[in-house]
Parts: structure tokens; sequence; C-alpha cells
């Protein structure tokens, strides 16, 4: 049994604690939250800060951690795409010790929980040792392509069967992004998220890249903008596609499932009306208990990519829940879920802290369907604890560390 207090204490689903003492078993399964003046000084773990819940990363790409430093910053997400295709294939020894350093920093980062975006199997040993509980994203793409549709599903279901749904893990199949994914491929990705035999944990959460870029909902309104060229570069025919006058949000979810909790990651360009649309969309449709509809934002990945954020007050103003993603270390300088915080204070700083906190923890722990375990401080959890070296103002600056205390 472990007894841990601070000067504060940030449950998340509670208002603050000052003095808090944290009882903890030797798993780190939460006991009991109780007062200083209880206990004998001697029997805790004293500590000067700010108490908090283990972080949740809700977008990561894991598999692309050897990639670190090799695009350039601020390409714009086109060139950064082809980047990423034509740099991918080094020795495995190298691809292999990269994973394992990542999960490494991202457990010493304070990170719990991980959405993990995978096309291969490369993680997979990593997971099964790790601390850290992951949801892998098997990410299916056929370039629009109807006659690509069922090798491609095929070829990528492999890559599923590898992944751990063990200890807590989970796994889906999911889509890349709307300018990547024909409508054949949405519908075999909905039938297996349907079944039984490859998901006996359901509902899933399915992921996708959302609006990272203009030229993305350009594409899909006018068939204007980089992507024709794009794909052009590729040697693939763009004949049967054909614009639909709308963003490409539209056009996805036409093709998903409703039913499941969907993951938009990025979301740079996503307008309010968008968000409402979606909002009415999942609600609609929705026969979950909770919420299915999360919104997830990578700005360091948004800032190295493009130099651009997405207008966090379009979130906030239409109560869309947001939680926090770091992309991989191919469009990142870290993978750290605090150095996203410190970048949204920095640069849009009318978010309060608590909101913040709350993408960072909760919000994310839900998307992922982990929240019964993980993102909140509370009797019965496991949530992880981290310590933030804050005052009672609870302002992030560059300084500003975090420590895992369990």
């Amino acid at each position: 049994m472990r007894k841990i207090t601070a000067d504060l204490l940030l449950p998340i689903t509670a208002d603050p604690i000052k003095n808090a003492v944290v009882i903890t078993d030797d798993q780190g399964k939460i006991l009991a939250i109780d007062q200083r003046e209880n206990h004998d000084p001697t029997s805790l773990e004293t500590h000067r800060g700010v108490i908090v819940p283990g972080f949740v990363n809700a977008h990561c790409h894991l598999e692309l951690s050897h990639m670190k430093g090799v695009a350039p910053t601020g390409t714009g997400l086109l060139p950064f795409l082809k980047t990423v295709v034509n740099h991918r294939h080094v020795p495995q020894e190298q691809i292999d010790a990269a994973i394992k350093q990542a999960d490494q920093e991202m457990w010493e980062a304070g990170i719990q929980a991980v959405g993990d975006i995978c096309n291969k199997a490369d993680t997979a040993p990593t997971k099964r040792r790790s601390p850290i509980r992951y949801y892998s994203f098997v990410e299916m793409f056929d370039f629009l392509s109807d006659e690509r549709a069922q090798q491609t599903f095929e070829g990528y279901y492999e890559v599923f069967a590898q992944q751990s749904d063990e200890n807590g893990d989970r796994k889906s199949c999911v889509p890349h992004a709307p300018y990547t994914v024909s409508k054949k491929l949405f519908s075999l990705i909905n039938a297996a998220n349907q079944s039984p035999v490859s998901n006996h944990q359901s509902p899933v959460t399915v992921s996708i890249h959302n609006q990272e870029t203009v030229h993305e909902d350009q594409f899909f309104r006018d068939r204007t903008g980089d992507f024709n060229e794009f794909y052009l570069s590729f040697g693939i025919p763009l004949d049967n596609f054909q614009p639909s006058g709308k963003p490409s949000i539209y056009y996805a979810l036409e093709n998903m499932d409703p039913q499941h909790r969907t993951l938009f990651v990025h979301n740079t360009e996503t307008q309010p009306q968008e968000i409402r649309f979606v909002q009415a969309w999942a609600a609609a449709n929705c026969q979950l208990p909770t919420a299915n509809c999360f919104w997830c934002s990578c700005p360091n990945a948004n800032l190295y990519i493009e130099n651009r954020l997405p207008n966090y007050r379009h979130f906030i103003d239409n109560q869309a829940i947001v939680c926090l993603g770091t992309d991989s270390l191919t469009s990142n300088w870290q993978l750290s879920i605090l150095e996203e915080m410190k970048t949204i204070a920095r640069y849009q700083s009318y978010v309060p802290f608590e909101t913040l906190l709350r993408w960072a923890t909760l919000n994310g722990a839900m998307a992922l369907g982990f929240e019964e375990d993980l993102g909140s401080i509370e009797v019965g959890k496991t949530p992880g604890l981290l310590l933030l070296d804050l005052d009672e103002r609870l302002q992030l600056n560059f300084s500003t560390k975090v420590k895992r205390l369990v």
C-alpha cells in the first residue's frame, strides 16, 4: 500500500482537493482518497506540486518512430506524405529499436494509454511487453479504388490478426482518410468491426484522419487543389472519382458506422457547421450509453507539417469532446501529451488549464473505451498518478515538467 500526497489533487471528475492523500495498492489501484490530517506524516509520500491522472495519447504512429527528423518541417501535408511513403523502409532492427525506445519515452512522459495507428505488425511485440495500454487502429487505404478494396482489406486484416487484444489492449479496423478509402473498403471495414470473431469487445472505436489540409476539402468540393498532382505522382488514376460539392467529412459520414465510437483526428480545417452536423449524426444514430463522437487534436504535428492549428473555440463552443494526440516522431519533436498541452496554452491561451487536462486524460480514455480504468482519479480505477510542478495558479510554461508517481 502507498499513500501519496501533494499540494493539490486534480481528480478530473471532481473539484480540486488541497493536501489530499491518494491511497493505492501495489498495482496502482486507487483504494481511497483522504486528507493529510488523518495520517501519520511519516507514512506519506509527500510532494510539491499537483497530482493528476496518467495522460492518454489518443493518436500516435508508433511504427514510424525510426523516421524522427527525416521529414522537413512546414512543407504541407502532401509533401510530408510523400516523404513518409518514400522513407519507411530501413533495417528491421532499426525499426524495432526505435519503437521500443519511443514506447519507453511515452511511459516516462506520463502516458498511460495510446491509440496507435498500425499499417504493419512491427509494434505488436513491444505492445505486449509494455506497461502502456494500447488501442491498435489497423489502418487501411486503397486510394479510392473499389477494384483494390478486397485485396487491400485482406492484406491489412493479416496485420489486424497479429495485433494484441489481451491484457486490456484493444484493436479495430479503421479507414485512413476520406481521400484514400473507397466506398467498398469502407463497407469491408464496417463489416469486420461488427464481426464477433474479430471484435469480442464491442463497440469499437474507429479512427479517421480528417480535414488536415485545405486541399482535402478542395478535392471533395470541386476536385481542385494539390491532391490531383499527389495521385498523379504515384501513378494512381482518379477516373471514377466524382467531387460531391461538400467537404470531405461528409463523404466519411456517408460511409462510416455511427454505432461505433468515432475518433476524428487533426481537424485543422473543420468548421463549426461541420462539427454540429457530426454531433447531430452521432446523436441520431447512437445506441451507446455514453458519447460516441470524439475530436482528437495533435497541435505539434499540425505546426510541424503545415504550421497551422485548429480553432479550438469552434470545438469548445459546440461542446465537442476533444482529446489530444502526438501523431508520430516523423511529424513531431517528441511524444509527450504535456508538450501538446503547452503548445495550445501558448498559441490559444483562452483554453483553461482544467479543460486542457480533461482533454489529455478522461476524454482520451473515453474515446478509446478505457474510461472504466483510466482518465480520472477515482476509487477503483488504475489511472496512473503523475506530478506536475505547478502551483495553485495552474499556469503551464516551457519549464513545466511531469514526473510519474505510479
